[in-house]
């Protein structure tokens, strides 16, 4: 299998890696992407993990919570837009 390394930045980071290793530099590679991979797996994992949690808590909480669309003078009064609070008259 061949591994093609088009850039100076990628060859020349592939080299100091080697180099600060002391491993070659097809295992330093193969190293640094099997390190990589991990964390992108593990991080998808919890990620995962997080959304399938977050959607359980909502759907166990939803019942608690008001979720009817709010009325303009509802929300006038919420944020002091009332005709009274900005000094107008009604």
């Amino acid at each position: 299998m061949a591994l093609s390394i088009k850039t100076e930045e990628a060859d020349r980071l592939a080299r100091e890696l080697s180099r600060l290793t002391g491993e070659t530099m097809t295992d330093a590679i193969t190293r640094a992407m099997r390190e990589r991979l991990e964390r992108l797996r593990v991080e998808q994992a919890a990620q995962g993990d997080y959304v399938t949690r977050a959607q359980a808590f909502v759907r166990e909480h939803a019942h608690l919570f008001d979720r009817r669309p709010v009325t303009k003078q509802e929300w006038d009064e919420a944020v002091g837009d009332t005709p009274e609070d900005l000094g107008l008259s009604k």
